[in-house]
């Protein structure tokens, strides 16, 4: 068996923890302690992000996008796909190792995504670009975390309470969309958005297809 192979590691935005970029053969991996954050092999839940956020935008003219968390690109290559020439897609990620990953030993799983003239992609907390404008956005993306709370940057449990998720709602231009994704259900997560004036479906997908562990992304509309 082909071993791991640690290319690079990097510290979390507090310093807190370390992130690792490791390699085994043509496959690749991003570890935070023990735990795995994300497989090149394990693509199909962040492509669904994507893909069910982008179904319900398709009227909107010249749409634009927020993705929280590049990580391996598997959203925004899914979001580039659904989407026509005139939409604006912008990127925010807070670990500038995972932007030189994306560029560097990644690049070829990136595939030339970062150089699509639709795509912005800025080394900043996604949480300060959702409150830096009102109706801004037609959709916004989360996948800067396993799920509804900060295990990689605790600075990110703001986007999940109450008043990180009224300033996601205000960022929305009317019908727009938040989705976040999740490695597992949170019912409480699930009141939160409802109370903060979404309509919310939960819907459980799959890791890679119709294969690997479930996976669970919330896409919560906008409501007048």
């Amino acid at each position: 068996m082909i071993p791991w192979v640690q290319l690079d590691s990097a510290r979390t935005p507090d310093g807190a923890q370390e992130l690792r970029l490791k390699r085994r053969g043509a496959e690749f991996s991003i570890m935070l302690g023990t735990n795995e954050l994300m497989n090149s092999r394990l693509s199909g839940s962040e492509e669904a992000l994507a893909r069910l956020s982008c179904e319900r935008i398709a009227d909107a003219k010249r749409p634009g996008i927020l993705i929280g968390g590049l990580g391996m690109g598997f959203t925004l290559r899914a979001a580039l796909a659904a989407l026509d020439r005139d939409a604006a897609v912008t990127v925010a990620e807070l670990v500038p190792a995972v932007v030189a990953w994306a560029r560097g030993p990644m690049s070829g799983i990136f595939d030339g995504c970062l150089d699509d003239p639709r795509v912005t992609l800025r080394e900043a907390d996604v949480g300060q670009l959702i409150r830096a404008q009102k109706a801004a956005w037609d959709a916004i993306l989360l996948d800067v975390d396993n799920g509804p709370e900060g295990i990689v940057y605790k600075g990110n449990d703001t986007l999940y309470g109450a008043a990180g998720l009224a300033a996601a709602r205000a960022a929305l231009k009317p019908g727009g969309v938040l989705a976040v994704w999740s490695q597992g259900a949170d019912s409480r997560f699930t009141r939160r958005l409802k109370q903060a004036g979404f309509a919310v479906e939960e819907i459980n997908t799959r890791a890679n297809g119709k294969r690997g562990a479930r996976h669970v992304i919330w896409i919560a509309a906008r409501t007048p």
